[in-house]
């Protein structure tokens, strides 16, 4: 077997088109371009031949504090994903999967391993719920709120859509956003894996080992 590799032209532009409603169905918002290149739905990480760079993006952290992306990731293996704290299902999973796969790692692994969490909601992600929210999941994970328009442009930079949150006619409040979770390599500082919404704890507890070595998994 081996892992998908796609162009990030094609990958970008679909992923971008393709925008998750928790607790609903994905919503399309455009005709998603076919993704050419003998995709392999045996494997959930997508290896992608031209790597994105990491965004230039500073926000504030659970502390209160401004946090710089790419200084405190720097040289670092990172994983990181849009989503927001009162989504009732995919953004809750694809957290605890990681936390649990993260658990499977040497301690200094683990210790190494970043693992960014962007509020696409951050009306009501503030530091102090985004930062209880993230502690049930592992305390060791970064989360991270502050301007809708800067975190709208840093996923888009990285393929990812995300809408601002509207009101529904029942009153619920549902945030738009991609469910993709990029891996940035510690050798490069460039996302070069990207993994759907229906990857398992399984997957990245087969995937991380390389992941945090900077390996193709």
């Amino acid at each position: 077997m081996r892992t998908t590799r796609v162009t990030i032209a094609v990958l970008a532009t679909a992923a971008a088109l393709t925008l998750t409603a928790c607790g609903g169905e994905p919503v399309k918002t455009g005709s998603v371009t076919q993704i050419s290149g003998g995709q392999n739905t045996t494997k959930a990480a997508t290896v992608l031949d031209r790597p994105f760079g990491k965004p230039d993006l500073v926000l504030t952290d659970t502390t209160g504090k401004p946090w710089n992306l790419r200084e405190q990731t720097k040289g670092k293996p990172t994983l990181i994903y849009f989503g927001y704290t009162n989504c009732p299902d995919v953004c809750p999973l694809t957290m605890s999967n990681i936390a649990v796969a993260k658990k499977a790692l040497p301690q200094a692994d683990q210790d190494n391993l970043q693992v960014v969490f962007v509020t696409t909601d951050p009306d009501r992600d503030t530091p102090e719920s985004l930062g209880a929210w993230l502690r049930s999941q592992d305390p060791a994970f970064t989360g991270l709120t502050g301007d809708f328009a800067a975190i709208q442009a840093a996923a888009r930079s990285l393929g990812i859509g995300i809408e601002a949150a509207t009101k529904e006619a029942d009153g619920s409040v549902v945030s738009m956003h991609g469910a993709q979770v990029i891996a940035f390599s510690p050798k490069t500082d460039e996302g070069y894996v990207l993994y759907g919404e229906g990857t398992t704890v399984d997957d990245y507890t087969k995937d991380l080992p390389k992941i945090v070595k900077g390996e193709n998994p």
